[in-house]
């Protein structure tokens, strides 16, 4: 289990990858955006980028309407 903050709360997560992390909030199929200790993690990268405790992690998913 890794302790994370994730949009602003703290998290304890068994995950490996950022990947793992978008996958667990079922929003794979989504437009989501990734930051990772305030750097843009590109989608190609979220498999290889592993994550450790103490990261910080942005998740912004966005929702048309009008």
């Amino acid at each position: 289990m890794k302790q994370l903050r994730i949009n602003g709360e703290s998290k304890e997560l068994a995950v490996a990858t950022i990947h793992d992390i978008i996958d667990h909030y079922n929003l794979l199929s989504k437009p989501v955006v990734a930051e990772v200790d305030g750097s843009i993690v590109s989608r190609e990268l979220w498999s290889e980028t592993e994550v450790r405790s103490g990261m910080t992690i942005e998740l912004v998913h966005f929702v048309g309407g009008g």
